[in-house]
């Protein structure tokens, strides 16, 4: 039977047995990550200080920082960081963005191979990342990076409805025509649908950690025709499809949106962040 009860399937739990595969796939077009990827709101970062202790002289790991989306404003806030990347070219633009910040060191490694230092951290973050690791080793090894009361900082992105709704409705047509794993009639799901507990089950389950306290945060992003196709190359699914299919489906996509919407959708992402204290 499976282990969750979620309400709403999520964006952030791909098949294990894709799981290595699709991860490695954004290191493909770094550059076009950085642009496109969006931040996180400043809200997040001041629960991130008062639940997780990442505040200015904290020593943070940071898990999966690909381009630096959240690495800068942590490091504009004084933390000392470990940023632990395992993309080359991610890595690569990751300090050119941190390039002023002497308190911060990018390391390109998988995480799960990375030889831990000797001295603990105050805090492990993962902002959109931590799902990409590996399962068996992923929660293990961040207490183990951790002080005693350290945090375990996990920030997971979802698509809910909102935004342009119609839009995200209509465009189904097109993943299903163009992707054949896509469920028929999938719609994204309302943010009070989207069950979280499955990470703080998975915490929990590893005896290093008390409860997980969870925070969570909703922001529209407003996107021209060739701003959205440019967050559409960011992913991961997007970017496994054949070609003939990823230009069908973007084509399909962008006249949709320029013959219906004017050439602007909205889309709404819920962020949610669990932090967790090492026992």
């Amino acid at each position: 039977m499976p282990d969750h009860t979620d309400r709403a399937p999520r964006d952030d739990r791909p098949e294990e047995s894709r799981r290595a595969h699709l991860g490695g796939i954004f290191d493909e077009d770094a550059e076009l990550y950085d642009r496109a990827r969006p931040g996180y709101p400043p809200e997040l970062y001041d629960d991130l200080a008062e639940l997780a202790g990442a505040r200015p002289g904290s020593r943070v790991l940071e898990v999966g920082c690909g381009t630096g989306q959240a690495t800068v404003p942590l490091a504009g806030r004084g933390c000392r960081i470990t940023a632990v990347e395992a993309g080359a070219r991610m890595a690569a633009v990751a300090r050119r963005n941190l390039a002023g910040a002497a308190s911060v060191e990018v390391v390109t490694a998988r995480f799960e191979s990375w030889p831990l230092p000797q001295e603990p951290f105050d805090a492990v973050v993962s902002a959109t990342a931590f799902h990409w690791i590996d399962p068996a080793v992923r929660v293990a090894k961040a207490a183990d990076a951790l002080r005693p009361g350290g945090a375990l900082a996990v920030v997971r992105t979802q698509h809910v409805r909102g935004g342009t709704e119609e839009f995200f409705a209509e465009v189904q047509h097109c993943y299903e025509r163009f992707d054949p794993r896509t469920p028929p009639g999938l719609t994204p799901p309302a943010a009070a649908d989207v069950d979280g507990s499955d990470h703080a089950r998975e915490v929990a389950r590893s005896g290093r950690f008390g409860p997980t306290a969870f925070r969570r945060y909703e922001q529209d992003l407003t996107y021209t025709t060739s701003d959205y196709l440019e967050v559409l190359r960011t992913y991961s699914g997007h970017r496994d499809l054949p070609e003939a299919a990823r230009n069908g489906l973007l084509g399909c996509i962008a006249d949709l949106i320029e013959g219906r919407y004017d050439g602007r959708v909205t889309k709404r992402y819920l962020n949610e962040l669990g932090v967790s204290h090492r026992r």
